[in-house]
């Protein structure tokens, strides 16, 4: 559908693979990624007692929330549900939401969802966005802890609306409500200004974590495994460099799954515990950037259920 090859696409993105979801909704994604969450933390799901959800294809345009839709297929209700739309940075806002409400004691289990169906919201005819983004979905349990070194020890989420413009679905909101000439002009798809948005994102990504490890007083050599936001081989690789990261502590899954937006943060974690990596107390360093802009990063101590 476009003048493009795998060779080419491997070689400017790495990736190689990507998952496409037939007869799945974002949300019955997300609650497969819920339930197998829940089931790891050793809680039951009466135990959650908030559920966020990151996502930027949700089921519906505006209502009900992913979130609300991921609680009944859950069988969990009467707890607070809502979405996140932070794009690619979207798991890390829901981390600093869960974070927030557990510290203010206002929550015990937040369960938090990335989820993203974007082969619905893509344009298979527009080569800057086509090969790049798939579909999936990962979660997480974040609980209350007495046990210091079990903390999420900081978060730290930003954003900057200057540059909405350079990755943008236009169409089919308030800006541009549904019309004939909307959907003929494909303004309901992702739109991206991709040289621009790579620039951005080194320089942005690189600064954040910089500031996050001297925040906290943390070496890079202290950190078990960088977890990146899995937009770009090369973005990955230009941020690693520039921290001068060893090869074995950056985490990458993006020439098996393209990028999956809010999902592909937990999505790489998943894979380095079923591949037996993850061992309890590694320092996880989460890095994202996305539209919005919006970018944040965290420094989360691996604590599984034991």
């Amino acid at each position: 559908m476009v003048d493009t090859s795998d060779e080419w696409i491997i070689k400017r993105t790495g990736i190689k693979t990507r998952h496409i979801a037939q007869n799945e909704t974002t949300s019955d994604m997300g609650t497969k990624a819920a339930l197998q969450a829940i089931e790891r933390s050793g809680l039951a799901k009466d135990d959650i007692d908030m559920i966020v959800c990151a996502t930027i294809s949700p089921d519906y345009f505006c209502m009900p929330s992913t979130a609300c839709m991921i609680a009944k297929k859950l069988g969990i209700s009467n707890v607070p549900a809502f979405d996140i739309s932070a794009a690619c940075t979207g798991f890390i806002y829901a981390l600093a939401t869960a974070k927030a409400f557990i510290e203010s004691k206002m929550a015990k289990n937040v369960l938090i969802v990335g989820t993203e169906r974007l082969s619905a919201i893509v344009d298979y005819t527009d080569r800057t966005t086509c090969i790049l983004f798939g579909d999936g979905a990962g979660a997480a349990v974040v609980s209350a802890s007495e046990k210091k070194e079990e903390a999420i020890m900081d978060v730290h989420i930003c954003a900057d609306g200057k540059y909405h413009d350079y990755l943008i679905t236009p169409g089919c909101g308030t800006n541009k409500p549904c019309s004939e000439e909307v959907l003929k002009e494909r303004e309901c798809f992702i739109h991206m200004k991709g040289n621009e948005t790579f620039k951005v994102a080194v320089k942005t990504l690189t600064n954040d974590v910089v500031d996050i490890l001297a925040k906290n007083g943390i070496d890079s050599d202290d950190i078990s495994y960088f977890v990146p936001h899995q937009a770009n081989y090369r973005i990955l690789n230009a941020v690693a460099s520039a921290l001068k990261l060893k090869k074995e502590q950056v985490v990458v899954t993006v020439d098996k799954y393209g990028n999956t937006s809010s999902a592909s943060i937990p999505m790489a974690i998943n894979d380095l515990y079923e591949s037996n990596k993850l061992s309890k107390g590694d320092l996880l360093l989460l890095d994202a950037f996305g539209g919005g802009f919006t970018w944040g990063s965290a420094l989360v101590p691996f604590a599984p259920h034991s």
